[in-house]
């Protein structure tokens, strides 16, 4: 068996400025989350709230906001099941049917510009682990093992570059409105995205460097399942990025302020989606 995690390294440029893309990517996450859920699956917000003293990238950062939410997520555990499994769907799905087995917990700690989320699933406890560690940088994608990795380590990595104006989108996932080869901020007048490196031009950039570790220790299929979700991955980072900026006259202008009062309103928003309508999003 594999000792190591499976690890990927993914560089997303934006037009954006560092300071605009926090507000933005709470913003967005808040929205998200409200179309991802209904139909008993989805996103319940168990704690929002700020920490300190909480040592973060070798005590680099040590406050910032922290969140725990529970994903309820029959649906998209069983599309694990039949995409990696095929034949031996009946007996897993029944393995997972143990409370807990069908949640993942989302631990994250948001100590901007660093922030790190832990996924991990009750009934899996030690052997399901997925760990993002986001660092976000002004520059245009171009640094290297910003996360400090030992070299030995850091070969080991799969590099990615997430293009969100050219990289395709699966037509489940395309909406016209939410594509930055054609959108274009009444706000800003920046957009749309259409040169094969818009980033080496654009002013302003930053990038979002996302390291993302899988481990799900199930003898037999690990590999299998390891790569699925850091597919699964991919497709989340690249979707949410779309949204990120082709909403950006949607969260342009809002204070911190302004974003916690969201946040309240969308904890409330999903306890009513979840218990109401139907499956959803990507899940669905």
């Amino acid at each position: 068996m594999r000792k190591r995690m499976l690890t990927s390294f993914s560089r997303v440029p934006l037009p954006l400025t560092v300071e605009e893309y926090h507000l933005a990517q709470l913003w967005a996450v808040a929205e998200a989350s409200k179309r991802e859920t209904g139909g008993g699956e989805g996103i319940e917000v168990i704690t929002n709230e700020h920490f300190t003293d909480y040592p973060l990238m070798a005590g680099r950062y040590i406050s910032g906001q922290y969140t725990y939410k529970i994903f309820h997520l029959k649906q998209f555990i069983y599309s694990i099941v039949y995409m990696v499994c095929c034949s031996k769907v009946p007996s897993f799905i029944r393995l997972l049917a143990p409370e807990g087995a069908l949640e993942v917990h989302e631990k994250s700690w948001n100590a901007y510009p660093y922030s790190k989320t832990l996924y991990c699933n009750p009934y899996m406890k030690d052997d399901f682990l997925i760990s993002v560690e986001t660092v976000h940088a002004a520059d245009r994608g171009n640094t290297e093992n910003i996360h400090g990795l030992m070299r030995s380590k850091w070969r080991e990595v799969e590099v990615v570059m997430v293009d969100i104006a050219n990289d395709p989108v699966s037509a489940a996932d395309y909406h016209p409105d939410e594509d930055p080869t054609k959108y274009i901020s009444k706000k800003t007048g920046r957009g749309p995205l259409r040169d094969p490196y818009w980033w080496l031009q654009s002013e302003p950039v930053m990038t979002c460097y996302k390291l993302v570790s899988c481990e799900f220790r199930w003898f037999g299929i690990q590999a299998r399942v390891e790569r699925y979700i850091q597919d699964f991955e991919r497709r989340i980072i690249t979707n949410f990025h779309r949204q990120v900026f082709c909403w950006m006259d949607e969260w342009y202008g809002l204070t911190m302020e302004d974003i916690r009062c969201i946040e309240d309103l969308t904890k409330k928003e999903l306890d009513q989606q979840r218990r109401e309508g139907t499956v959803r999003g990507t899940l669905g």
